[in-house]
C-alpha cells in the first residue's frame, strides 16, 4: 500500500484513502504546439517570479511562443508548481497557476508541474505539498550533487497523499482558508512590524555615524579636549612609530646599518578626499579604513589535502559565519601544517571581519571575531593597534550602517565582489573619543529596546508557523470538518478512475479544460 509522506499520528477517516500522486495527477503534462502560431504570446514565469512559502506567482511577463516552446516547462491554469531544486524547494517556491489571459504558460525547468485529475482539487494538492514537513521528507529524497540537488520525479510521483471524498475536500479547503486567512493577516502585520523595526535600526546606526544621534550632547559639552583630527593624527603617529621599530629590528637581526633615508619608504596610508564627502559635525574628521586599521585576508586550504583539515585544532572562519554580528564559533579547524604552508594568519579576538564575496545578502556583512581565528580569502580582516583600539566600536557601527552602500561598490562581472582596496579606501567619519563613548551608550540603550521587540516578533512568528502546521495537520487527518456519510468514498472514486484508465488503454482520464 502507498504510504503517506507525512505522518499525522492518527488513522484516516473510513471514507478516505491514500493514493500515489501519479494516481490523481499528471506529472509534467505536455502541450501540443503544432496548431499554435510561433508569435502567439504566452505567459513566462521564471523561478524568481514565484514567491517562497507558496505565496503565489507573477505571470505578467509575456513572450512569443517560439522563444519558449523548447527548453522551458509548460503549465496551464489550475496546475500546481513545486520547485525541484535546492534551496528553492526547501524555501517553499511553489504555487497554483492562476487564470491565464493567454491560456498557456512556460517557465523554469526547475519546476515539477502537477496537473490534478478528477479525484483531487488543486488547492488540496497544493496545501499538502506546501507543508514544511512534506518538504523535509522531499529534502531527504533529493538526488544529485551539492548545490544541484533535486527532488526526482520518480519519488514525487509515487509518494502518497491522503484523499478524502471529493466533496469533503472542498469543505476542508473552504474551512482551512477561512482559518488561514486570519492567521496570514496576523503574520503579515508581524512581518510589516519586523520591516519597520529593521528600518528603525538602520536609521539609528545612520544617525550614530553621521552625528545626528549626539547633536544635543555636542551642543551641551562644547569643544572637545581632543578633536577627531587630533585623534587621527595620534593614531597615524603611533602607526608610523611601530613601523619604524619593526624596520630597525629587521636591520638589527640582519646585522645591517639602516640605509640613508630609510624612513622615506614608509607606506603612508591614503587619506580620503574630504572635499568630495559630506560636511561633518564640528570636531569630527574623515579617515580611511586604511588610516585607522590594518586590513588583511586569509586563504582556503585545499580540501583534497587531508593533512590540512583532519584533526585540525586551529579555528578557521568562512564568510557564512558573518551573518551574525558576533562570530562565536569557527566554521572549521585547520592543522598547523595548513597554517604554515598556506601562510594563514591567526587574527586576534576583536578583529572586525567583512564578507567580500557571497551570494544573497552575505557580501558586505560585518561581524566581530570573539576568539582568535584564521579566515578564508572571502573575508577582509580589520585589526586595530595602539590608540586605534579605541575607535574599533565606532568603526564596527560604521560598517553595520554602510552595508547597503558597500554592496553597490562591489566590482566584477556575473558575481560582483568587494576587495581589499575597496575596504581600505572606505571613508569613515571619526568623532572625538568622548563623543564616541556617548554614541556607544545611546546606541546600547536603544538597541536593547530594539532587541526586545525583535525577539518578541520572532517568537510570535514561530507561534504562527506552529499554528499553521497544526491547522494543516488537522486538515489532512480529517479533523477539521465532520465527515458526511452521503459523500462517495474516495476509494470508490479512485476505483472508477482506474477502470476508466484501463478502458482507455492505460491513459489517465483528463479533466476538461476551458480553451483560451
Amino acid at each position: 500500500m502507498t504510504e503517506l509522506a507525512v505522518d499525522f499520528g492518527s488513522e484516516l477517516p473510513a471514507s478516505w484513502t491514500v493514493a500515489a500522486i501519479q494516481e490523481v495527477a499528471d506529472l509534467s503534462p505536455r502541450l501540443d504546439v503544432s496548431n499554435l502560431q510561433g508569435e502567439q504570446p504566452v505567459h513566462f514565469v521564471p523561478m524568481a517570479a514565484v514567491a517562497e512559502d507558496f505565496g503565489g506567482l507573477d505571470a505578467s511577463q509575456l513572450r512569443p511562443l517560439r522563444e519558449v516552446r523548447k527548453g522551458y516547462t509548460y503549465f496551464a491554469e489550475g496546475d500546481v508548481l513545486f520547485a525541484k531544486i535546492t534551496p528553492c524547494m526547501e524555501n517553499g517556491k511553489g504555487a497554483i497557476v492562476p487564470g491565464l489571459q493567454h491560456g498557456h504558460a512556460f517557465g523554469s525547468t526547475e519546476f515539477h508541474v502537477l496537473r490534478p485529475g478528477n479525484a483531487i482539487a488543486s488547492k488540496w494538492l497544493a496545501y499538502y505539498i506546501s507543508q514544511p514537513d512534506f518538504r523535509r521528507v522531499a529534502r531527504h529524497n533529493m538526488t544529485g550533487t551539492a548545490g544541484q540537488l533535486r527532488v526526482p520525479s520518480s519519488w514525487l510521483s509515487t509518494v502518497g497523499l491522503p484523499v478524502p471524498p471529493r466533496a469533503e475536500q472542498e469543505r476542508i479547503v473552504e474551512k482551512l482558508e477561512e482559518l488561514l486567512s486570519d492567521l496570514d493577516a496576523g503574520v503579515a502585520e508581524l512581518k510589516a512590524a519586523q520591516r519597520k523595526l529593521a528600518q528603525y535600526r538602520q536609521s539609528l546606526l545612520k544617525a550614530a555615524v553621521e552625528g545626528a544621534l549626539t547633536a544635543d550632547w555636542r551642543a551641551a559639552h562644547g569643544t572637545p579636549q581632543e578633536t577627531g583630527a587630533e585623534l587621527l593624527q595620534r593614531i597615524l603617529s603611533e602607526r608610523r612609530a611601530r613601523w619604524e621599530q619593526k624596520q630597525l629590528a629587521k636591520f638589527a637581526e640582519q646585522g645591517k646599518v639602516p640605509p640613508a633615508a630609510w624612513q622615506g619608504k614608509y607606506p603612508e596610508p591614503v587619506a580620503p578626499d574630504a572635499a568630495k564627502l559630506p560636511t561633518l559635525p564640528e570636531g569630527w574628521v574623515w579617515a580611511s579604513v586604511d588610516q585607522l586599521a590594518g586590513v588583511g585576508t586569509g586563504v582556503t586550504p585545499l580540501r583534497s589535502n587531508r593533512g590540512y583539515f583532519d584533526s585540525g585544532d586551529i579555528p578557521w572562519t568562512t564568510s557564512g559565519a558573518l551573518n551574525d554580528e558576533i562570530v562565536a564559533s569557527a566554521s572549521d579547524h585547520v592543522t598547523k601544517l595548513a597554517a604554515l604552508e598556506c601562510r594563514l594568519e591567526l587574527y586576534p579576538a576583536g578583529t572586525l571581519l567583512v564578507a567580500m564575496y557571497g551570494e544573497g545578502k552575505t557580501r558586505g556583512k560585518c561581524a566581530e571575531l570573539a576568539f582568535p581565528s584564521t579566515i578564508n580569502q572571502a573575508i577582509a580582516a580589520i585589526t586595530f593597534e595602539g590608540s586605534a583600539h579605541d575607535v574599533r566600536p565606532h568603526v564596527k557601527t560604521f560598517f553595520l550602517d554602510a552595508y547597503e552602500a558597500m554592496r553597490k561598490q562591489a566590482s566584477g562581472g556575473v558575481q560582483p565582489n568587494l576587495n581589499l582596496q575597496i575596504i581600505k579606501a572606505l571613508p569613515v567619519p571619526v568623532p572625538p573619543l568622548a563623543e564616541q563613548a556617548e554614541i556607544r551608550g545611546q546606541l546600547q540603550e536603544q538597541l536593547f529596546s530594539y532587541g526586545r521587540f525583535k525577539d518578541s516578533i520572532a517568537v510570535a512568528l514561530v507561534q504562527a508557523a506552529a499554528q499553521r502546521k497544526n491547522l494543516l495537520k488537522a486538515a489532512f487527518a480529517g479533523q477539521l470538518v465532520p465527515q458526511d456519510p452521503n459523500d462517495e468514498p474516495a476509494s470508490d472514486l479512485l476505483a472508477r478512475i482506474r477502470a476508466e484508465r484501463a478502458s482507455n488503454g492505460g491513459a489517465a482520464p483528463r479533466r476538461r479544460r476551458k480553451t483560451a
